[in-house]
């Protein structure tokens, strides 16, 4: 089963954007709020060099943004 985790903030539209589209392509995820959580937040950017949201782990693959193609894209890698 395919399964993703999305960094967010509470105010950043794109990740409810992103969480939506999840959500009407039936992908389970999990969300890590690194506005609230400071920890993930560092181990974010340590992992990514990014700082920017939403940020997507999909299949081993890292989405930045809210980008349907990629989601699709890193979905036809589990096939």
């Amino acid at each position: 089963m395919t399964t993703a985790t999305v960094y967010t903030t509470t105010t950043c539209p794109y990740c409810t954007m992103m969480k939506d589209y999840l959500d009407e392509q039936k992908i389970a995820y999990r969300e890590v709020n690194v506005q609230e959580d400071r920890q993930a937040a560092q181990e974010l950017v340590d992992r990514t060099g990014q700082m920017g949201v939403p940020q997507t782990e999909l299949n081993g693959n890292w989405i930045f943004g809210f980008d349907p193609a990629a989601v699709q894209a890193a979905l036809s890698e589990d096939n």
